[in-house]
């Protein structure tokens, strides 16, 4: 038979203070033993998944960067592209003028040497801006760069193929064909 002693309050403080000094399991200590419930290892954990966040936005964000860059490059090169396209029947104009106004009296000189002047001025702009004219006479036919108006025999010792005159020049900007040369082709 078990004898029953009173339960006194200092015998319920032994009790209390055995009970904490013999149990040793890892709920009774608050140290669960299980790396998810350490509040130190979940701030880790939470440090690192942001640090991976911050990480991947900052890839993210430098991809962006260098896209953006070279978009806008490829639309300067573009609206350049276009503003030359526009200036070149100028030009042809110009060439037109100077072709056909080629006398040497009074005013008539003094229009020729303003439009050669205006000539110059341009093509100096054009140069500039990257933008070179190319003449293909006696080269062989490209249809990439040049545009074939129409046929002529070929005279002796000339290939078939070849172009034979230019009507007008062709222009490029860096590697991009503005306009291909309008040519006259030996058949």
């Amino acid at each position: 038979m078990i004898e029953e002693r009173p339960v006194t309050e200092e015998s319920a403080e032994d009790l209390a203070q055995g009970d904490e000094a013999t149990d040793q399991r890892p709920e009774a200590r608050g140290d669960e033993g299980s790396a998810e419930s350490d509040p130190l290892f979940a701030l880790a954990a939470e440090r690192d998944k942001f640090l991976e966040l911050a990480q991947r936005t900052q890839a993210d964000f430098e991809n962006y960067r260098k896209r953006a860059a070279r978009d806008a490059a490829t639309a300067g090169e573009r609206a350049k592209a276009g503003l030359v396209r526009e200036l070149l029947p100028v030009l042809d104009n110009l060439e037109r003028a100077l072709a056909t106004a080629g006398g040497e009296n009074g005013d008539e000189a003094s229009v020729v040497e303003g439009v050669r002047l205006v000539r110059a001025d341009l093509v100096g702009v054009l140069e500039r801006s990257g933008v070179e004219s190319f003449d293909p006479k006696g080269e062989p036919f490209d249809p990439t760069v040049h545009e074939a108006l129409s046929t002529r025999p070929a005279p002796e010792g000339t290939h078939p193929g070849v172009v034979m005159d230019v009507v007008e020049k062709g222009y490029r900007l860096n590697d991009t064909v503005l306009r291909p040369a309008r040519v006259i082709v030996s058949a």
